[in-house]
């Protein structure tokens, strides 16, 4: 339960530990490079140049007072690119095509479909002439009708059909039916705006030609789906392309995919034949990157005197750019959070002229957390009974659509550990009850949820004669911690000290890794990272066993034991620097390949497709200004159901920096757009409000640590999970407090009074 303890299910020396990241002195004494500090001969600098209609089609440029400035070296628009092939369509079985940003083919149309779509690129000697030179080019439009207007296309919707990656209608029962006939109900309208990201690093590309090999230094959560993009959209081999990304500054989503800036970096370098940065401004992020959509939702609750749910219905709306984009899924928590034998779930779309949404921390579950765990704390108001008493009256034991009994789920004991830790026994029943001088004191929980997944990964394992070992992965590393965690999964597994283990990581060149959004990486690195270290001690076992008077013959490997950098059977054993001495080998190594079908069929098989998932209770204290309105979170707890925990440390990181983004969600952040233009009017951090230090209360973070059966080492993904369930619980807290139910994001003063 403590952040000190190993985790639960293993016995290895440093599983479990709060082990420091192992690229933190490179990070922290500004040895870590990221993508726009790498420096080439005759490197040369592009910024550029946005749209500013929505919708419409290009007329005319002025470029000659670009190409006028000192320094100036190209200015590539329309009429003058080289050009990109299209960038094809989705496919759930191809990398590559789930890194498509958009649709739009840049700089190869003269049709503009937002408000900020990149229209021409500048490249000069220098950064600052490249971004003066840009502010020049001005252009002429032939102005289209746009729809840039969430709330008013709201109405326009349509039902999504057969979206990748979600899980879509439900219709069990009859939920109205029901509804109309339950003695207690709730029937809310909710809405949240559109987010956009705002990574401490923002997005950067430094591309390199050489002939038809192409390098790109790129901060990317995803190194092979901007390999296979940007093989296509140029027409080379995918191994022509080498993707670099050690360090990557911050993520969420929005590094998923390579966006505009990404592409025309690497077409202006091929354009010029030099090697080109390429760095966003703040602004230009909001400009060319995707952020989470606005929505709006309907949570319907029809419940019994006991408390019992006899109906959920759960319907949304969210929207897509017309050229690009997923719809959330919204709906996903209502799916497998509680038990009732009538649901009704469906998820609409809109297409609006804007730039494309994108993944964003918990995409759909993050949003859709907040209509439905509102209006269960609002149907426990109606009921007058307690919120935390009411959902554990509907915890279900398999999953409420799918039927299928839960392969691991302890939000009860999650909620129990909470109840006690958070003293949830001192909160007056009575809303506005509470009260520190000024301030009104409110307590709020929410239920956390987030659907847990697993791909495939390549690695490779090296045992030197020395003791070393090399781990070869191309993963990405975000400042979650991944190379730190699949060290100590490796010094376990092989029995070497922690300072033995290196892993390589970070390039296109090593052995193809798993993504870095969804919550995957860890959970399906690590299941190779597995594999590969089994076959490497077959293969030592096999070198020892041909050894003469060696203790191995006829062992198992599944008797043998790994520890002191060796194999032992019992108190007999021989190190490895032994064995692969004696052998005559500097080196042993093996390389884990999956194999697609057998992958499906063994989760088919282990799991038998059961639900899935993380969870956790999130709790909430407030502190609301009588006069003014002013929200502020004052304390917060959350406890997890995340499986295995592999190192304390970092995962107390990754869940504290989920609920921090959700208070952020709770309370400041929104994207404003003119409904005239389709314009981002505050583009910057001066007037997108992310929280400060002084809006986060000290954050009590603690999990379960009880393994997931059938995951590797245990382990859920823990990446998400921490935002989803905040922006309810300070909702619902604000509830408590001043008894006025905030249905609107963000929780802003006007609302309160």
């Amino acid at each position: 339960m403590t952040q000190d303890s190993p985790a639960g299910g293993t016995n290895g020396k440093y599983v479990g530990r709060p082990i420091a990241r192992i690229d933190g002195p490179a990070k922290t004494s500004g040895q870590a490079r990221f993508a726009a500090e790498y420096s080439y001969p005759d490197l040369a600098y592009a910024a550029l140049v946005y749209s500013t209609i929505a919708r419409g089609r290009i007329l005319s440029m002025e470029t000659a007072a670009a190409k006028a400035v000192d320094g100036v070296v190209a200015v590539l628009t329309h009429e003058n690119a080289p050009p990109m092939k299209p960038a094809g369509k989705l496919s759930p079985f191809d990398v590559s095509s789930i890194a498509i940003s958009t649709s739009v083919n840049y700089l190869a149309t003269d049709e503009v479909h937002w408000n900020g779509q990149p229209i021409a690129v500048v490249v000069a000697e220098t950064h600052e002439a490249a971004q003066y030179a840009a502010s020049l080019v001005t252009a002429t439009y032939q102005h289209w009708h746009a729809k840039v207007d969430f709330a008013s296309e709201v109405p326009n919707a349509i039902p999504d059909k057969g979206i990748p990656f979600m899980t879509g209608k439900a219709d069990k029962g009859d939920a109205m039916a029901a509804l109309a006939t339950s003695p207690f109900t709730v029937d809310l309208e909710f809405s949240t705006p559109q987010y956009n990201h705002n990574a401490l690093e923002p997005h950067a590309t430094t591309a390199v030609w050489d002939g038809d090999k192409l390098t790109v230094h790129e901060g990317t959560q995803s190194l092979t789906g901007v390999q296979g993009q940007l093989a296509k959209r140029f027409g080379i081999p995918k191994d022509n392309v080498r993707v670099l990304s050690p360090f990557v500054g911050g993520g969420f989503g929005g590094k998923a995919r390579p966006w505009a800036g990404t592409l025309l970096a690497v077409l202006a370098a091929r354009a010029t034949g030099r090697p080109v940065r390429l760095t966003l401004t703040r602004e230009g992020v909001y400009h060319t990157v995707g952020g989470r959509t606005a929505s709006t939702q309907r949570v319907a609750l029809g419940a019994g005197t006991d408390g019992q749910l006899a109906s959920i219905v759960h319907t949304s709306v969210s929207r897509t750019g017309y050229v690009g984009g997923m719809p959330e899924r919204i709906t996903e928590v209502s799916h497998e959070t509680y038990a009732a034998p009538n649901i009704y779930l469906q998820q609409s779309s809109m297409k609006l002229d804007l730039v494309s949404n994108t993944f964003m921390r918990a995409p759909g579950e993050a949003i859709g957390s907040f209509g439905l765990e509102s209006a269960i704390d609002e149907l426990a108001w109606d009921m007058g009974m307690d919120p935390i008493q009411l959902r554990m009256a509907n915890e279900p034991d398999r999953g409420p659509v799918s039927g299928k009994v839960f392969a691991h789920r302890h939000l009860r004991e999650a909620y129990a550990v909470g109840a006690e830790r958070f003293g949830w026994d001192q909160r007056e029943l009575r809303a506005g009850a509470m009260r520190d001088g000024r301030w009104l004191v409110g307590m709020g929980v929410a239920t956390a949820h987030h659907t847990a997944m697993q791909l495939t990964s390549s690695v490779t394992v090296r045992l030197n004669a020395d003791g070393t070992v090399v781990v070869r992965c191309a993963m990405q590393e975000m400042g979650m911690g991944a190379p730190t965690v699949q060290t100590q999964i490796v010094a376990d597994e092989l029995g070497v000290p922690l300072e033995a283990v290196r892993v390589e990581y970070g390039d296109t060149d090593l052995p193809w890794g798993a993504p870095a959004f969804g919550s995957v990486q860890t959970a399906s690195v690590t299941a190779a990272v597995l594999a590969a270290c089994t076959k490497l001690k077959q293969s030592v076992l096999t070198l020892a066993r041909k050894q003469p008077a060696s203790p191995f013959k006829g062992r198992k490997l599944p008797e043998l034991d790994t520890r002191d950098a060796g194999l032992f059977f019992g108190t007999r054993g021989q190190s490895y620097v032994e064995i692969l001495n004696a052998a005559g080998r500097n080196h042993v190594e093996v390389a884990y390949k999956p194999n697609m079908p057998a992958f499906l069929a063994r989760t088919v098989r282990d799991v038998g497709w059961r639900p899935k998932a993380a969870t956790g209770a999130q709790f909430c204290e407030v502190r609301v200004d009588a006069d003014t309105g002013e929200v502020r979170v004052s304390r917060w707890l959350g406890v997890f159901d995340v499986g295995t925990v592999i190192n304390a440390r970092t995962a107390e990181s990754q869940l504290r920096g989920g609920i921090i983004m959700g208070i952020g969600m709770a309370l400041t952040e929104r994207t404003l757009i003119d409904h005239r233009s389709g314009r981002i009017i505050n583009p910057s951090l001066s007037e997108y409000h992310i929280p400060v230090h002084a809006d986060v209360p000290h954050i009590d973070v603690q999990y379960l640590n009880k393994p997931e059966p059938n995951s590797p080492l245990g382990l859920l993904g823990l990446g998400e999970i921490g935002i989803t369930g905040v922006p309810a619980a300070i909702a619902n807290a604000v509830r408590h407090a001043t008894g006025k139910r905030v249905l609107d994001l963000p929780i802003t003063l006007d609302k309160v009074l």
